[in-house]
């Protein structure tokens, strides 16, 4: 039996899945009903989830694209991957830079189901997969050092992904150690919920999120911030992921006004 093989069958289609849920706010089709019915009661007590998510998927392809257009970025690390709902972040490098590696890191069985798809780079670059727990950095930058080069530049993208991790399980100290590891003229790539904007949708959503056994943690923009220290911040800074530089943006579709509870930013290492 292959490891997809066995990814799939660990598989809990009774009960939904933040991952699925997210795919399906993205209109991707690896959700079961189960995960549109969360999503839909997700909505209907804060309708701009599904503009949140699409907001934050559009915030990577646009951070993507100004690194490797603009910075002459060729490697990406990127934690907590999700399932792959194209273009991924590994499409978008490569189209403009072919050479581009690309090392996907998830600890989820439905990723790994999906990890195939991940895997479908160019001929000239590189696209590998590692099952690992973003909780145990080490371990990941000694699995990525074998693909990625470490003494140049890297872009650490960590995409919606530490609201999954609490403070007091490490959450500052895992990416602090993974920022310490990259080279000069790397970057860190950060989009993290907020309730700065939406307080008490964004409770709501904690607590539902919360009675299913998952942890959500809503970041101040001061709390976001301490990801980046010690960081040069491109302009505009810390901003909600709508607002992150829209002029790169690339087949994005309307979805309404509203605010978007999601931080991010990006942030070179001098």
């Amino acid at each position: 039996m292959t490891g997809t093989e066995s990814a799939r069958d660990r598989i809990d289609t009774s009960k939904p899945h933040p991952a699925r849920v997210y795919d399906w706010y993205l209109g991707g089709k690896d959700n079961y009903p189960v995960d549109e019915q969360l999503g839909q009661h997700i909505m209907s007590i804060d309708p701009g989830a599904r503009r949140a998510a699409r907001s934050n998927r559009w915030f990577m392809q646009r951070a993507t694209r100004h690194l490797v257009r603009a910075a002459g970025i060729r490697q990406f690390l990127d934690i907590g991957t999700g399932i792959p709902t194209e273009p991924n972040l590994h499409q978008i490098a490569q189209i403009t830079a072919p050479d581009a590696r690309v090392v996907y890191v998830d600890n989820d069985p439905i990723v790994l189901a999906h990890a195939e798809a991940l895997l479908r780079g160019t001929r000239d670059g590189v696209t590998e997969y590692l099952q690992a727990d973003a909780r145990e950095p080490r371990r990941i930058l000694e699995e990525a050092g074998r693909i990625l080069d470490f003494d140049r530049p890297v872009a650490l993208s960590l995409i919606a992904l530490m609201h999954f991790i609490a403070d007091e399980t490490g959450a500052y100290e895992v990416v602090d150690t993974l920022v310490d590891a990259l080279a000069p003229g790397s970057c860190l790539v950060l989009s993290a919920m907020t309730a700065d904007f939406e307080p008490e949708n964004v409770r709501r959503g904690i607590e539902t999120y919360a009675k299913g056994g998952v942890t959500l943690v809503g970041r101040s923009h001061d709390e976001v911030s301490r990801f980046f220290k010690g960081l040069d911040l491109v302009e505009p800074g810390i901003v909600s992921v709508k607002d992150w530089h829209p002029d790169l943006a690339e087949g994005e579709t309307p979805i309404g006004d509203g605010p978007v509870s999601l931080y991010g930013g990006v942030g070179f290492k001098a």
